[in-house]
């Protein structure tokens, strides 16, 4: 394969919303560059993307693809994506290395669900894009609907470049307006013959154009001053008007296609070819310092890790654009994260499973290479005396959560393992192992995040697992002051154990008066590692327990806080004041005090009116008008508090706070109606009380708990 320079390689994404094409079309682009001889189809799994068997299973894509076509001088790199937002994170990975969004609308369903959410994504970046109006051969197809949706979403930077003659299960005929030409197609597709402009579309096709001057014109003075004087611009002054406008994210020329049909792909490709940015016409990359890295092939070497994916047989694959310099085979190159320097064995050029050889990478390219053993995705790999490390990808957090488990115990270790592996493929899903819950938990981005992870274990790694509904953490506290005292006295032959505790606990709350009742000799505030406080004070006088045994006692209640009375959660927010005891000259020791502090605290706690305390998160769901009833009564029959409402963009937004014993199953209910056009997200706000027939439910769930235990 020939080695192309900076200016001649073009990197795009294929965007859209499940069933948009986006597939179909990357399988046409390889087929018309002559990549492949024959086109596959995702009927018959056989497309250069989705060649994975989940995805031959669901029938559409789950992970992002890499693929290149050479195209008149050009080389093309295409990352084709999945339209699920469950698989947002290989959505995000590829439009942040690309230069070009291709984003894909299906003619039948205009903007669907989904598309406004990729969106958020390519807007994020300032991605320059094109939109392609896919399937106009539908019986369905309605191309102005189309255009008026997208519009209605990213405003009057939708420009229309080319139109349909004849949308629908005849058309084969597109207009375009930068050529001023008619490019009618063959039964089969492919090449098409260009013609005049009939005489019934002339008067359109002058205003379209006319428009689309004006839109190139608007983004440079240059070429405002060149309409003005000529009253239109030449096609490559046009050219030049339509990128200057693309690269300040203020046009999104529209393009027409049938990708199954393969009308349009060429000439979608020669507009990338000519007029979509390369990366060294893109700004620069930037530091995790703030520094700009220019796309220059004679600066120093360095490569971004966008991705990492484990193939069976093969081992782990690192796919990597080329931020500057040159790339060989052979290279060692460091990584500051990873405080390791890593060899660069091979280079290829990937065309989804198979993978092609390459002597070197030039900046700006995009390729992978095999078995770097530190180097992750969102990892730098360069040279000495490189600047820094590039800016990470920005992944969203989670969404919904589940406990795992392996059936067979004795896969527990390499479940842990494989968890790891999968997370280092897939960052959006994140492993908690909680020891406060006992159980390991799995943070993705929907329920079909979590199940397709499901059958990975199960199907590549060949391990059984279950899933279990995550517990809730929990919290316990009390209402009220209580007094209690307990005495620990145990007699078997030998030395005996004799330790008895009087002590006074309180709700505590900052800035609450200093403790009076009894004189304070001193005072120990632990800030607990699962929030709250504890403040222990020795009120001791006297000699009624010497002070060698205060830090037993202060350390039987810690115990005792740390699997609470009412449910065996982590206890906060207590002022524990020790002011009376009695000791034995012989038989007390440190283990007799800390069992009587642990159970005076025990028999106080339950006499101080305790409060179960659960996580409350801050909830914002911003949907279209129409929804915002089905959401709020969602919102309600989930014990969500409404606390406030707004408008964005023309949406409307609401904010509810939400207990976390809600929350999963409420981000399913919300995405089905509101048939996942609902934008979701959450951050933990505090912890709140329990309803009294929760807290009740709760406290007796564990008493069974503990007696089955028992």
């Amino acid at each position: 394969m020939k080695t192309y320079d900076e200016k001649h390689i073009k990197n795009i994404v294929l965007l859209g919303a499940p069933k948009s094409g986006k597939t179909t079309l990357s399988e046409t682009m390889l087929f018309e560059a002559g990549i492949i001889n024959k086109r596959g189809t995702i009927e018959e799994n056989n497309t250069i993307s989705d060649y994975h068997e989940i995805e031959h299973q669901r029938g559409n894509s789950v992970y992002a693809t890499l693929m290149h076509t050479e195209w008149k001088d050009y080389k093309i790199n295409i990352i084709d994506t999945p339209g699920l937002e469950d698989f947002a994170g290989e959505v995000i990975a590829a439009i942040r290395v690309c230069d070009t969004a291709v984003l894909l609308l299906n003619a039948q369903y205009g903007v669907e669900v989904g598309t406004e959410l990729i969106w958020d994504y390519v807007d994020k970046y300032r991605k320059p894009t094109i939109l392609t109006i896919n399937q106009l051969d539908a019986e369905q197809a309605n191309f102005n609907k189309t255009v008026e949706d997208a519009a209605h979403i990213l405003g009057n930077a939708v420009t229309i470049m080319q139109y349909p003659v004849n949308q629908g299960s005849g058309f084969n005929a597109i207009i375009d307006l930068l050529k001023m030409t008619l490019y009618r197609f063959p039964e089969n597709g492919g090449k098409p013959e260009k013609l005049p402009i009939p005489d019934a579309e002339k008067e359109r096709a002058e205003q379209l154009h006319n428009e689309l001057v004006e839109k190139a014109a608007e983004n440079d003075d240059t070429l405002m001053e060149l309409y003005f004087e000529k009253g239109s611009l030449d096609e490559d002054e046009l050219r030049q008007g339509i990128k200057i406008g693309m690269l300040k994210h203020q046009l999104f020329p529209v393009f027409c296609l049938s990708a199954k049909n393969n009308m349009g792909s060429g000439r979608l490709m020669g507009f990338i070819d000519n007029v979509a940015p390369s990366a060294v016409e893109m700004p620069p990359e930037i530091t995790e310092t703030l520094q700009e890295i220019p796309c220059d092939p004679a600066g120093p070497a360095c490569l971004f890790i966008f991705k990492t994916l484990q193939e069976p047989h093969i081992g782990r694959l690192s796919f990597f654009k080329v931020i500057s310099g040159e790339i060989k085979g052979g290279m060692e190159l460091i990584n500051e994260k990873g405080n390791t320097t890593e060899r660069i064995s091979q280079l290829f050029i990937t065309d989804g499973k198979n993978r092609n050889n390459v002597e070197r990478l030039r900046a700006g390219d995009i390729g992978c290479t095999l078995k770097l053993k530190n180097t992750l995705t969102n990892h730098t790999l360069c040279e000495k005396n490189f600047p820094g490390q590039i800016a990470p990808i920005d992944f969203p957090p989670p969404k919904v959560r589940v406990a795992i488990e392996a059936l067979n115990k004795s896969d527990d270790e390499k479940l842990s393992e494989v968890l790891a592996e999968i997370h280092i493929e897939d960052p959006t899903l994140e492993v908690e192992f909680n020891r406060e819950l006992k159980q390991v938990i799995l943070h993705g981005q929907g329920e079909l995040h979590l199940l397709v992870t499901k059958w990975r274990l199960e199907n590549i790694y060949k391990m059984e697992v279950a899933y279990h509904a995550a517990k809730i953490p929990y919290r316990e506290t009390i209402q009220k002051a209580a007094i209690a005292s307990y005495r620990h006295k145990k007699q078997s032959g030998g030395a005996g154990q004799f330790g008895e505790v009087y002590l006074k606990i309180e709700p505590w709350f900052e800035g609450m008066p200093p403790y009076k009742e009894h004189p304070v000799r001193d005072t120990e505030e632990v800030s607990l590692q699962w929030g709250g406080k504890l403040v222990f004070n020795n009120c001791i006088v006297g000699g009624a327990i010497d002070n060698r045994f205060l830090p037993s006692i202060l350390k039987g209640v810690m115990e005792k806080m740390q699997e609470g009375p009412l449910t065996g959660s982590y206890v906060r927010d207590i002022r524990v004041s020790v002011y009376d005891g009695k000791m034995h000259p012989v038989d007390s020791n440190d283990i007799s005090f800390k069992i009587a502090g642990m159970m005076a605290f025990r028999e106080a706690f339950h006499q101080a009116a305790p409060q179960l305390l659960e996580p409350v998160f801050d909830l914002e769901a911003t949907a279209p008008d129409v929804m915002m009833g089905d959401i709020m009564s969602e919102l309600q029959s989930r014990r969500s508090i409404i606390t406030g409402m707004d408008t964005l963009n023309g949406y409307q937004v609401i904010k509810a706070r939400t207990p976390q014993a809600e929350l999963d199953k409420l981000f399913s209910a919300l995405r089905n109606v509101t048939q996942g056009k609902a934008k979701l997200k959450s951050q933990f706000a505090e912890y709140a009380p329990v309803p009294a027939e929760v807290q009740r439910k709760l406290s007796e769930d564990y008493k069974k708990e503990e007696v089955h235990s028992d």
